[in-house]
């Protein structure tokens, strides 16, 4: 967002010049034909057989003087655009890089496993958001196996999640009703959220539809009346404006398109924590935080490769750097040895010793006296191969 803003700040600066430029240059076009206009009219005063006067020669030359001069400036003054233009591309190559191959590895796709693991969290993406037919082509490809890659639920909550930004309720309805005391467990409020624009989509037919309105409340929303009883009375005031419409009533938020992206949200997000997924798909996460973490990546590979220190960025590791992700970015603890300050990785994970403690590979090796390890927290002393892997 930084690198847009500052681009867009170049962007605006050669759109309030070129405004300028033109306002300008519209007054100086509009004064050079009053000159002329004056020096035409001067002209056919003077009969076509008879010389200019010493007076008319001099509005010629004052006429040819002004233009050329006004003309020089509106010549000098694109010029200047020019430049403030030239500052829009600077800015774009300063801000934005299209090569990011300084920060990538080449040789991370290189193994059949990593390929196929890249192909299964693509193809668990296309299920999430739908598109079935792209996951099917992609398995059918690459050769998955097609029973490690289940479609649902990630389809039916997508194909639910649609429908309620179509203003369709069945499937959503149907959805909640099946789950209904595991929602309450939970104290969700998808389920009435869902009823109230089922009651409000029954209400846009007017004054017609009060009998059927008033019958679906009574069905659906006695339930809710402990938790909901202001909403509910909320509704019921609706009908009193059902002779004038719901559009022209204060109560027309309800029915505001707002209203049903809140509820699709409200489904995906329940839905998900219910059955126990992410709301979004790997693919997208991992997508997300590269997009955060690019930049800084991008700013510290080009402060080494001018110091000549890009050795040292051997990528295959950890990060060089610490990358601030937001929270809904973040899964999982993740362990630091208190002895060595470093992070557990794949080469140096976290062992726990029988005692209880916890320290990295690398420690437990460092603390080793031969047979006998002594734990640096308490006077414990034990195996060094009694320490078990744990896994954060």
């Amino acid at each position: 967002m930084e690198s847009c803003a500052a681009v867009e700040k170049e962007v605006d600066k050669v759109i309030t010049k070129f405004s300028a430029i033109n306002d300008h240059s519209q007054r100086i076009i509009g004064d050079v034909i009053v000159l002329i206009e004056k020096l035409r009219s001067s002209i056919e005063e003077v009969p076509a057989d008879e010389q200019l006067t010493p007076g008319q020669i001099e509005v010629l030359h004052d006429a040819i003087t002004k233009t050329k001069d006004k003309l020089q400036r509106l010549t000098t003054e694109h010029r200047d655009l020019h430049g403030t233009v030239s500052k829009v591309g600077k800015a774009i190559d300063r801000n934005f890089v299209a090569d990011f191959t300084a920060t990538s590895r080449n040789d991370v796709f290189q193994t059949e496993r990593n390929v196929t693991l890249l192909n299964k969290v693509m193809a668990q993406h296309f299920y999430r958001q739908g598109m079935d037919d792209v996951a099917h082509a992609l398995i059918k490809e690459s050769g998955l196996p097609a029973e490690e890659i289940t479609p649902e639920p990630y389809a039916e909550l997508h194909r639910i999640w649609e429908a309620i930004h179509n203003h369709n309720l069945a499937p959503a309805l149907e959805w909640a009703a099946r789950y209904s005391n595991k929602l309450d467990a939970r104290n969700s409020s998808l389920e009435f959220k869902l009823h109230r624009l089922a009651f409000m989509q029954i209400l846009n037919g007017g004054i017609n539809a009060q009998t059927e309105a008033i019958t679906y409340a009574r069905t659906n929303f006695s339930k809710f009346v402990k938790r909901y009883e202001k909403e509910i009375q909320i509704l019921m005031g609706t009908l009193i404006y059902l002779p004038i419409g719901i559009q022209n009533s204060p109560y027309k938020y309800l029915t505001a398109p707002e209203m049903w992206i809140e509820a699709a949200d409200v489904f995906l997000k329940d839905a998900c924590s219910l059955l126990g997924i992410n709301k979004d798909s790997p693919l997208s996460v991992i997508v997300n935080a590269g997009c955060t973490a690019l930049p800084a990546l991008l700013n510290l590979k080009q402060v080494m490769m001018s110091r000549q220190v890009t050795g040292i960025w051997s990528g295959r590791d950890e990060l060089p750097i610490e990358i601030d992700l937001d929270p809904e970015n973040r899964f999982h603890s993740i362990f630091a040895c208190p002895i060595l300050r470093q992070q557990s990785s794949d080469d140096n994970p976290p062992m726990k010793l029988i005692c209880g403690h916890v320290i990295s590979r690398d420690a437990l090796s460092k603390l080793s006296n031969g047979p006998i390890l002594k734990c640096p927290y308490c006077p414990m002393e034990q195996c060094p191969s009694e320490a078990k892997l744990i896994y954060f």
